[in-house]
């Protein structure tokens, strides 16, 4: 390795490896026990060089050995050994007295441990061949062989394993130097004649053998030569370099410059762009308590009458009505009348609450109302907006004496929810303050919803109680949580009802709770929670798929509500594509209204709508609608065949037994209340409830309105959910008693059709009835009852079932049978999307 490092090889690029047998690598054994460092010792100044500098040259150097047949640490057995050797050198045969008393014979040679292991395994090997044949001749080596198989310790400490070959398994170490240039083993090698096997001892070959550095390639960089170095371009071309390195340099500077330039230039605009949504305070004009009138661009902008106060042809603008309220300010801004929304605190603004409000000024869709910007300098931060002339819809629901019809209250519903849209798929991504007061319209009569974004400034604002009605329960349970697009959904919903019943949020001027009241029960939840009243008047012929859809839209859990997307495409669905234009539609109807003022043609229509809601309302009850508008129609109703529906059968269990308890009238009001709770659930399915006798309860769906394969998910869920309500349902008279039901289910082929003329009922007929009514005769108190096949249905539906076996029906013989047990809650979401497209399409 001296003269390596002479060569100057000894560099990261080089490693040498010596294998040798009979060594120790980087120790040398001396005579009487001694030993030293292979770079120790007179031979290393041949050279010229130091201990130290030929310590160094070897670090580059590793050694495969077998250190001598010995441990890597001398063991207090091998040193018992060597004492035992040397004092027997002293007795017969070798009587080794004089001559041995040399220092250098105080301690065995390293080659004795092997050679006494080495003639121990022989002697093994012979005893076992005698032991097992006394004739066999001990000279035969063959015969020995058989034998030398053993495992046993040596004198060294270790395990000596012999192999059947007689070969010795060997131990050979892998050694070098250390970080600290001291020998350290880094891996063992155990051989025997069939494999290799490598032990190591680091963990990181990078940091541990080789100090940091990586393992040198296979050839050198510049070969074994030095001769064959990669083409080095700097050196070889260093002028055109150096015009490289200058132009590299120029262009970095000129880029880092035209990028200072651009952010420079970003800045300004962003400087102006920040003015234009600074509204100062002194170009705010406060309106005088004379009629301020200006002229008007357009005979839209100058309509300020209220819905029902007929055409006007002023081409002024009268704003004394509109004075200070708890929430806002009206102003004169450039010749046009703003609304400034008061707010509680200062805020000092973030460089992003400033981006927001860039983003907020740009914003611009039909039904939102343009935001101007933010007033700080004034006595009290204001944000303001554009001023809509027919106020709120919570104004014209309260105030407004003229009547909507149905496709009025369905454009501003659309209004709403394409407003709601924008925002939802804008940065704002969420309203989170939607009401009927935030919701304005203008003079075309088109919804404008406001009071969006501006988060920044609303978390300091107080929340009064009448305003928590249109918040979502989940969120009035966590006061300070974020808003949601869910929540967004909610209080459209909320807004829907206002508008669709003509009433305040949850009518609570006329409700016997107090706001607070229903507050407490909203954050309560549960299945009874309470939510708005969704009486219409019967005269509008309210599409029922809305009142689906904002049922839908107010459910108690967020991730079963539609989004709004999938509200718009419903809405859209039901309109059938027809864009008329609302204020078209605003003045033939207040023509249609003008031409029918009349008194006694008022009165008369009143009569007429009142006694046909109430003959409607007793004709439903009896048919299905669809059925019954097909009777007064004058249409002959002909028997139908339906393919596949589900027929629901339940009986209240040990009835006659309860019933023995209670009165005729208790008996009649029990069946009452029950069949209220069981009502209000089938409401929620699209069920049809054919009659009740007695405690039994028949239901179907699949008809008279098809609904594909969706009538056993109805049917399933709505059987769920029966079982479920009688958790809570308690006996007035008898708390202590408890109410269960026996439910059988079937699925497949009915006839439907109306018997009787005095009385005409909208009766099934098919074995499919019987089948599931025997489901129900044969079941078990508070389980669902379900035949074969409408368990194939349910299966396939996402529902889990349990076979029940085969069970003896009377008519039916041997069936199997099963029990439904609940919806996979994993496909519940997708098929609920599904079901829902798929029943608004039918619609």
């Amino acid at each position: 390795m001296q003269a390596v490092a002479a060569e100057d090889a000894n560099t990261s690029e080089y490693v040498y490896i010596m294998a040798e047998t009979n060594s120790r690598g980087f120790i040398v054994d001396d005579f009487g026990g001694e030993w030293h460092y292979l770079w120790e010792g007179s031979s290393n100044s041949v050279n010229g060089l130091s201990v130290e500098e030929s310590r160094k040259s070897m670090t580059n150097l590793l050694f495969l050995v077998d250190n001598m047949g010995m441990n890597e640490e001398v063991t207090a057995q091998y040193l018992n050994f060597s004492s035992l050797v040397i004092q027997m050198m002293k007795e017969p045969p070798f009587y080794c007295v004089e001559d041995c008393t040399d220092a250098k014979y105080s301690s065995v040679a390293k080659y004795a441990g092997q050679l006494a292991d080495a003639f121990y395994a022989y002697a093994v090997a012979v005893n076992r061949t005698l032991t097992a044949n006394t004739t066999a001749n001990y000279r035969n080596g063959s015969l020995i062989l058989e034998n030398i198989a053993m495992t046993f310790q040596g004198v060294g400490g270790g395990d000596v394993v012999v192999d059947p070959d007689s070969a010795r398994r060997s131990l050979i170490y892998f050694i070098g130097l250390n970080s600290s240039l001291l020998p350290q083993t880094y891996a063992r090698l155990l051989i025997n004649n069939q494999s290799t096997d490598f032990i190591k001892y680091y963990e990181n070959e990078s940091k541990d053998v080789w100090n940091g550095g990586e393992r040198p390639s296979a050839r050198p960089t510049c070969g074994f030569t030095g001769t064959e170095c990669p083409a080095n371009f700097v050196r070889d071309y260093l002028a055109i370099t150096v015009v490289i390195f200058i132009f590299i340099i120029f262009a970095i500077l000129a880029a880092i410059g035209g990028l200072l330039y651009a952010i420079r230039v970003r800045q300004k605009e962003i400087e102006k762009q920040d003015l234009l949504w600074q509204v100062g305070f002194a170009e705010l004009q406060v309106i005088q308590k004379k009629l301020y009138i200006f002229p008007v661009k357009s005979r839209a902008e100058s309509s300020q009458r209220s819905f029902a106060s007929g055409p006007s042809t002023s081409t002024k603008l009268t704003i004394e009505s509109r004075k200070e309220t708890s929430r806002y300010l009206f102003y004169v801004h450039r010749n046009e009348i703003v609304a400034a929304n008061k707010h509680e605190l200062r805020v000092l603004l973030t460089e992003e609450n400033k981006a927001q409000m860039r983003q907020m000024r740009i914003l611009d869709h039909e039904n939102l109302n343009k935001t101007l910007g933010i007033c700080l300098n004034g006595p009290q931060l204001l944000s303001i907006w554009k001023y809509c002339s027919r106020g709120s819809l919570s104004d014209v629901i309260s105030k407004s004496s003229m009547q909507m019809d149905n496709f009025f209250m369905f454009s501003l519903i659309r209004d709403i929810a394409n407003g709601l849209g924008y925002i939802h798929s804008s940065f704002l991504e969420v309203h989170g303050q939607l009401t009927s007061r935030s919701c304005l319209i203008d003079n075309r009569w088109q919804i404008k919803i406001s009071d969006y974004g501006l988060g920044f400034l609303r978390v300091h604002d107080r929340i009064d109680k009448q305003k928590m009605l249109w918040i979502a329960p989940e969120l009035l349970r966590e006061e300070w949580s974020e808003r949601t697009q869910e929540g967004d959904v909610y209080s459209f919903a909320i807004v829907c009802a206002e508008l669709l019943t003509r009433s305040s949020p949850f009518d609570i001027e006329n409700r016997r709770e107090t706001e607070e009241e229903v507050i407490y029960n909203l954050k309560k939840g549960g299945f009874n929670a309470p939510r708005p009243s969704l009486d219409v008047d019967e005269s509008l012929e309210t599409n029922p798929a809305l009142l689906h859809l904002v049922r839908d839209c107010w459910t108690e859990k967020p991730s079963e509500r539609p989004t709004i997307e999938q509200v718009k495409s419903q809405l859209k669905s039901m309109s059938g594509g027809n864009k008329r234009n609302l204020m078209d539609h605003v003045f033939d109807m207040l023509e249609t209204y003008a031409s029918t003022l009349e008194n006694e043609v008022s009165e008369r229509t009143k009569e007429l709508v009142e006694e046909k809601r109430k003959s409607d309302v007793l004709l439903y009850r009896i048919l299905p609608k669809s059925i019954a508008d097909k009777l007064k129609s004058g249409h002959v109703i002909e028997p139908e065949t339906f393919e596949q529906a589900t027929i629901f059968f339940s009986d209240v269990v040990q009835f006659t037994t309860l019933a023995s308890k209670c009165t005729p009238l208790q008996v009649v009001s029990l069946l009452n209340e029950l069949y209220t709770v069981f009502d209000s659930i089938i409401e929620k399915h699209d069920v049809y409830k054919v009659e009740t006798i007695g405690d039994g309860y028949l239901c179907v769906s699949g008809l008279p309105h098809r609904n594909g394969n969706e009538h056993i998910r109805h049917i399933a869920r709505m059987a769920i959910e029966l079982i479920s309500s009688l958790s809570i349902f308690r006996i007035g008279h008898m708390p202590n008693e408890r109410i269960n039901l026996r439910i059988g289910i079937n699925c497949g082929s009915v006839v439907a059709g109306v018997v009787g003329l005095t009385m005409p009922r909208y009766c099934l007929f098919g074995d499919s009835v019987n089948t599931a009514s025997r489901m129900e005769s044969n079941g078990k108190p508070g389980k669902i009852h379900v035949s074969l096949e409408a368990n194939r249905m349910l299966i396939q539906g996402g529902f889990q079932t349990e076979s029940r076996g085969e069970v003896i029906i009377k008519g039916k013989g041997v069936m199997e049978t099963f029990w439904l047990l609940g919806e996979d809650t994993l496909v519940k979401t997708n098929l609920k999307n599904i079901a829902q497209n798929h029943y608004s399409s039918e619609l």
